[in-house]
């Protein structure tokens, strides 16, 4: 646990799940630069009176600062939703200071104050300033905030075409802010989200499949090699099986799964909203009206109970936004094995350069390799 010190107060701030390991803080510079820049000390300080809402608040650390204002959180992330409930309760602020929307909610319809962490994902931020443009006025604040290495050219340009007349700050401790000045007509008003294609013919069970994708998806506009990989070499199993597709993305995966083996009852699980939507839409464009699945927005298997799963297939990410961590993947194998039935099997592609083999092995007691490329190694771990 940090602290965060700001003009209005100091916040213990963590993660979610936490993990007293986590060294990775719950806000950076760039959050310390917006809340300075509301407060009035390096300019005017901004009206707070109106509807204020936060755009991609990763951790809860600008909403929990702000929440006697009672902001309006948007987030895609599951993990960020329960973050920011745990720092909320933490400050002493009420169960309602703030209102937490995902993505895929509809947004307020005024908007007085929009602030915006910039995300990772270009493609997130492009389908979220469509959605929210409309709400603002001519009066709206506008304030974007990230750190000086994830505010590109391309990112302004988002400013330009969804809100209006951009300009940027000069950059303190690596954190920059963007300005934006709503435009009575902003020269865009589109958004190419969801997007649609088709997987090729050479990916076993899921050739040919129509794909969907919301924005922010990992490589939401073609199939990665990865997972073309982990596709052609998925287990051949048969039978009234539960499976889970344990951080699902657009729930090509299990829905793959669930047609070499219709017998089988799928799970798709991510963390993402967007992800969560885009794998039910994948999965019923592909599957007859009688086939069973379920799909859960939550922090991994936590949500699923011990020993009823017989199947886990899984592409864990080694990020967290901008860190490198295996943290994620460490807790994906922890909940796999408890989620497991005896004899219930974890499937898992990565890098082979992640030596994810090692933790399986400690955790399993057992991990052998099912298929290898010089990038990607699929390897099995069974529950005893």
């Amino acid at each position: 646990m940090n602290r965060l010190t700001t003009s209005s107060g100091a916040y213990d701030l963590t993660r979610f799940p936490e993990d007293p390991r986590d060294r990775l803080r719950a806000w950076d510079a760039s959050d310390e630069y917006l809340l300075r820049h509301l407060d009035g000390i390096d300019a005017e300080p901004v009206d707070l009176s109106g509807t204020v809402v936060v755009l991609g608040d990763r951790w809860g650390a600008l909403v929990t600062a702000l929440a006697a204002h009672r902001p309006v959180s948007i987030t895609d992330s599951y993990l960020a939703q329960q973050a920011t409930r745990a720092n909320l309760a933490r400050s002493g602020a009420g169960a309602g200071a703030v209102r937490l929307l995902s993505a895929m909610d509809p947004v307020p319809d005024r908007i007085d104050v929009l602030l915006v962490r910039v995300p990772k994902s270009l493609a997130l931020l492009e389908d979220q300033l469509h959605r929210l443009a409309p709400r603002l006025h001519a009066g709206t604040v506008v304030v974007g905030t990230g750190m000086v290495t994830e505010i590109h050219s391309s990112t302004l340009t988002l400013f330009e075409e969804f809100i209006g007349p951009t300009r940027t700050s000069l950059a303190a401790k690596k954190a920059r802010l963007i300005f934006s000045t709503p435009a009575a007509a902003p020269t865009r008003t589109d958004s190419p989200w969801p997007r649609t294609y088709e997987l090729p013919a050479d990916v076993g069970a899921a050739s040919g499949l129509a794909v969907t994708n919301h924005a922010g998806i990992f490589c939401a506009e073609r199939l990665d090699i990865g997972t073309r990989f982990f596709l052609r070499n998925l287990p051949q199993r048969q039978g009234p099986e539960r499976v889970v597709d344990l951080g699902c993305g657009n729930g090509v995966v299990g829905t793959a799964a669930a047609l070499a083996d219709p017998g089988a009852e799928v799970t798709f699980i991510d963390e993402s909203y967007s992800a969560v939507a885009s794998a039910e839409a994948t999965f019923r464009a592909n599957t007859g009206p009688d086939a069973k699945a379920e799909f859960v927005v939550g922090d991994g298997l936590s949500a699923v109970p011990a020993g009823s799963v017989d199947l886990v297939l899984n592409n864990p990410p080694f990020h967290s936004h901008q860190a490198t961590t295996d943290t994620t993947a460490w807790h994906m194998f922890t909940g796999s094995r408890d989620a497991l039935r005896t004899g219930g099997e974890l499937w898992v592609i990565g890098n082979r350069h992640l030596g994810y083999h090692v933790k399986l092995r400690k955790l399993f007691g057992n991990c052998e390799v099912v298929a290898s490329d010089p990038k990607f190694v699929i390897l099995r771990a069974v529950k005893r």
